[in-house]
């Protein structure tokens, strides 16, 4: 262990004079791309809304940016930040003010509510989160030893388990949040055979093999899960703290290129596909063998030139925004219907309290019967191949609370989910599992952003912190043991 210690030591040191990707290099970029873009400002139709629109990330990675801040918690606030700052992208195609669209002028009252509630979630994550020790001895970097082509076996191993999980959900649906959390093992699994990588700068191989098997699996479906593998690629090289050069600034540019080309290919054809692929416009049960979706996709991909990119542009951007919805709850709520307060926090602990494999009957929550009641949408057209629509947690608690109440709901959201994280951050294991773990808690309940609603944020959180806190303390130390062995050929290195 000492070796390891040594190692340790020297990184701390070198992380002092070298310049590294971490929460303070991405604070001070975004500071700087705030800034830069500030001059579109005066070309926006919301000059205020879009220029405090283009800092907010700046100020989120200012609240929670702590030394070892796990590195899914930019993950999670960026990406919702994203889904709210696309609403005053969206101005630039309609040509019109975020106050003057269909939906009226609440939605400008939602998008300063939304931007609140992603500082208050922020405050929440800092307050559960900070004064998280270095690791001691050599655990920040002992992932460095292990053997890449075992990392790639693990990673092998979840990828069946992934799978076992989208083909036998419909099987097993009492169980199927815990059969869910047991998926996410296949983002632990990714996040150190990546981290394992990019530290060395060898055995490339096995990171393009899993980027591989994951951009053919994620297209194979019904839904964008390809992204997925950017996600998990991206918070591996936050965490990893690698250190900054130009090879890696233009790993990112392209990273972020390939990201969005693939969105807005997705975009284009999903709706063909999906038809293609479940011979129905109302069903989400594929029907077509795994190589004629494949053959789809790739004819598909042989005509990119026949795709209307500026359309495909503004639908994933109109896709992404969700301020519209909580504008709609906005206005539903100041009409002064008849409601239950606070019906949604209520009947989401009802059903969390109630486990489907003690209450097979249980009747399932309808997100759609939601966004129906506090909305008043028509979900004719969202219910196309038979997909729901959410209001969102934002929106729930509003419903329940109004402004500045929901702010208090969404507060307690992110002090779970971090206090959660800080159980994960706090145990004897590897820096890196630890994580590759708090990863898979933040994307299992926040990979849909803020359309996320309030029981499936919670249930699906609880579920995943009891099977993982059951993993670390029965099965993870024994995997970390293998994979010393291995490593150090009969010498491992214990836990503590």
């Amino acid at each position: 262990m000492s070796v390891r210690a040594g190692t340790a030591t020297t990184f701390v040191g070198a992380a002092g004079s070298a310049v590294r990707l971490d929460y303070s290099l991405l604070r001070r970029a975004l500071l700087i791309a705030g800034l830069s873009l500030q001059f579109l400002t005066p070309l926006a139709h919301d000059p205020l809304e879009f220029g405090v629109g283009l800092l907010v990330p700046w100020i989120l990675m200012l609240i929670v940016g702590t030394p070892n801040m796990p590195a899914a918690i930019s993950y999670f606030l960026l990406w919702q930040w994203l889904e709210v700052f696309a609403r005053e992208i969206i101005t630039f195609f309609n040509d019109e003010s975020i106050f003057n669209g269909v939906y009226g002028p609440t939605v400008g009252d939602a998008y300063w509510y939304m931007l609140a509630s992603l500082a208050i979630l922020a405050v929440g994550f800092r307050l559960a989160l900070s004064g998280i020790r270095e690791p001691a001895g050599g655990l920040r970097l002992v992932h460095r030893g292990w053997r890449t082509a075992d990392l790639f076996a693990c990673y092998l191993v979840t990828f069946a388990i992934s799978c076992a999980y989208s083909y036998g959900v419909n099987a097993l649906p009492s169980i199927d949040q815990q059969i869910e959390a047991l998926s996410r093992l296949k983002i632990l699994a990714l996040v150190l055979l990546f981290a394992n990588v990019l530290s060395s700068r060898k055995n490339w191989q096995f990171l393009l093999a899993a980027v591989a098997i994951e951009f053919m699996s994620g297209f194979g479906g019904l839904f964008s899960d390809f992204k997925q593998l950017f996600i998990v690629l991206a918070v591996a090289a936050l965490a990893q703290r690698i250190k900054w050069s130009g090879s890696l600034a233009f790993g990112l540019v392209a990273w972020a290129g390939i990201a969005l080309g693939l969105a807005l290919f997705w975009t284009s054809v999903k709706t063909d596909y999906r038809q293609f692929a479940t011979n129905s416009d109302e069903s989400q049960w594929i029907k077509v063998s795994l190589a004629g979706r494949y053959t789809f996709l790739g004819s598909k991909a042989a005509e990119l030139g026949d795709i209307d990119w500026d359309t495909a542009a503004y639908a994933l951007v109109n896709r992404i925004a969700y301020v519209d919805v909580l504008g709609s709850v906005i206005s539903v709520q100041e009409m002064g219907p008849a409601n239950d307060y606070p019906r949604q926090w209520m009947e989401a602990i009802d059903h969390i309290l109630m486990p489907r494999i003690l209450f097979p009957d249980k009747a399932a929550l309808s997100d759609t019967d939601v966004y129906v009641r506090l909305a008043l949408g028509n979900v004719s057209e969202d219910m196309r191949l038979g997909t729901s629509i959410s209001v969102g947690y934002m929106s729930e608690n509003y419903a329940d609370f109004g402004f500045p109440g929901m702010l208090l709901g969404v507060f307690a959201l992110g002090l779970m989910v971090g206090s959660m994280s800080r159980y994960f951050m706090m145990c004897p294991l590897p820096w890196m599992v630890r994580e590759g773990i708090v990863l898979g808690l933040v994307y299992t309940c926040g990979n849909t952003g803020v359309e996320m609603s309030l029981p499936k944020i919670i249930g699906a959180a609880m579920m995943y912190f009891i099977i993982f806190a059951l993993l670390v303390r029965f099965v993870f130390g024994g995997i970390w043991r293998w994979l010393e062995n291995r490593a150090t050929f009969g010498n491992p290195v214990r836990p503590p």
